[in-house]
């Protein structure tokens, strides 16, 4: 392998961990925000660690945090609770700036 053949090889190492650290610090986020909405909704325990796994799931929709959003308003709307938009990204921004922490060894 010629030198630049390392930098490229090492330069794409760099990029996947890159992407793995980033999908784990999201789904790390995820689950925060899963917790905080289960406890929104008067789950607890296993009810909530199972609420928050789907929201996570929920995530790998599409791109972005709307699916999460989405998924978390209309289990809202479901039961009756009026929480309004700037509440739930509050709290995932929240559950973001939690995640990076926990990610960056916070």
């Amino acid at each position: 392998m010629t030198t630049f053949d390392n930098r490229e090889k090492a330069h794409e190492n760099k990029f996947a961990h890159d992407e793995k650290l980033s999908f784990e610090m999201e789904a790390r986020a995820c689950k925060l925000f899963g917790l905080w909405a289960a406890e929104q909704i008067g789950l607890t325990g296993e009810e909530a660690k199972a609420y928050a796994m789907s929201v996570v799931e929920s995530n790998l929709d599409e791109p972005g945090f709307d699916d999460v959003l989405r998924k978390v308003h209309a289990d809202f709307q479901e039961r009756g609770l009026d929480i309004s938009g700037a509440v739930m990204h509050a709290e995932l921004d929240k559950a973001l700036q939690t995640a990076k922490a926990q990610g960056t060894g916070g």
